[in-house]
């Protein structure tokens, strides 16, 4: 797969008005919110509360985009190069040297669900 170095998507939620552009160069993502871009790889056309059944796990993008909740333009390749950078965030990672806990398996985490375990620090 060729390296992601730089895309442009705009989102649009119609349901609430809202426009964001996303932007994911050298490594760093970022939104913008009011704005859209002139040139984006792709534009993605979805409710918010359609959107924030993707968030929460409930019901995948492509599934969205299969049945009509959500509508793309241009590149739709680029969501499934996006979404391969993102990875789960260890909270316990090494601030600074000799400060990682002992364990270091971490358990998959959804990102949208809290899961209470072990206390880190007191």
């Amino acid at each position: 797969m060729k390296a992601l170095k730089q895309v442009t998507i705009n989102l649009i939620t119609p349901d609430n008005g809202e426009k964001f552009v996303i932007e994911m160069d050298n490594a760093t993502l970022t939104n913008i919110a009011g704005f859209q871009a002139d040139n984006a790889d792709l534009t993605l056309t979805i409710n918010r509360s359609d959107l924030e059944q993707t968030m929460m796990g409930a019901k995948t993008l492509e599934a969205q985009i299969a049945d009509g909740a959500a509508k793309v333009e241009g590149e739709i390749g680029v969501l499934k190069q996006l979404a391969a950078t993102m990875i789960d965030f260890d909270p316990r990672f090494e601030i600074m040297p000799g400060t990682k806990g002992k364990t270091t398996a971490v358990a998959h985490a959804d990102a949208y669900e809290a899961q209470a375990g072990k206390v880190i620090a007191e």
